[in-house]
């Protein structure tokens, strides 16, 4: 029957390990939604099972019931011939008694027909009672089974976004202490340092060349005072 196949495709789903599941799936979202979507279809095909089976249990009820009042019925007539079968034999009439104990028989058949029919209607109505209640039960338990997905799906999303936002922090972080400002800094500084000192090297060699050619003039005066003194000798002074 579809029903039993629905039964276990519930069956199925309602024991499933959704963690073992995902933790096997590539993409646990995809499969999470994949799993919701299963599960919701399977929903109503099981709603459209229940609602089949249970339309066919009130049928199978009623066909029950009428047969358990025909089986009344006849043997309600059956009574009434074999009353009427013994009133005839106590009056003489032999030969229309047995008429109405036929009759009876007739009925008793047809009561006996009836009655089987009922009994077997209500086994099926047994059986079908119990295959309603289980696919209803199953039925519930696939619909909290979809809510946890649900529930589950949109706490797996929320944390997946929330990683993939820490990964981009942590990748800036990581960005940052390969290309460390500080140290950049710290090079340009000593660029300046060393662009000062050669500064500071040039002032010093200026500085040199300016003291040498004071000197240098000193030294020139000094010569100019002997030879001036040279001649104040040579003349006699």
């Amino acid at each position: 029957m579809a029903q039993t196949s629905i039964l276990g495709r519930v069956s199925q789903l309602v024991r499933a390990n959704i963690n073992a599941i995902l933790d096997d799936a590539e993409d646990p979202e995809k499969m999470l939604d994949q799993l919701v979507r299963d599960f919701t279809n399977n929903i109503a095909e099981a709603e459209d099972a229940v609602a089949q089976t249970i339309g066919n249990l009130r049928l199978i009820e009623d066909d029950a019931r009428e047969a358990r009042s025909a089986s009344g019925e006849w043997l309600g007539k059956a009574k009434a011939a074999s009353r009427r079968a013994d009133q005839l034999r106590t009056e003489g009439n032999a030969k229309e008694a047995d008429r109405f104990d036929e009759l009876a028989k007739i009925a008793l058949r047809r009561q006996l027909s009836y009655e089987n029919q009922a009994s077997t209607l209500e086994t099926q109505v047994a059986a079908q009672t119990e295959l309603a209640d289980k696919l209803k039960d199953g039925l519930n338990k696939l619909r909290a089974k979809r809510e946890d997905l649900v529930q589950k799906r949109d706490e797996l999303v929320s944390r997946a976004k929330m990683a993939q936002a820490q990964s981009r922090v942590q990748a800036t972080l990581q960005s940052v202490s390969v290309m460390d400002p500080t140290s950049e800094i710290s090079r340009f500084e000593e660029r300046i340092r060393k662009q000062e000192a050669q500064v500071r090297g040039r002032e010093e060699v200026a500085a040199s060349s300016l003291e040498e050619q004071f000197a240098s003039l000193e030294d020139d005066a000094a010569e100019i005072d002997v030879e001036t003194r040279l001649a104040a000798l040579k003349s006699g002074g």
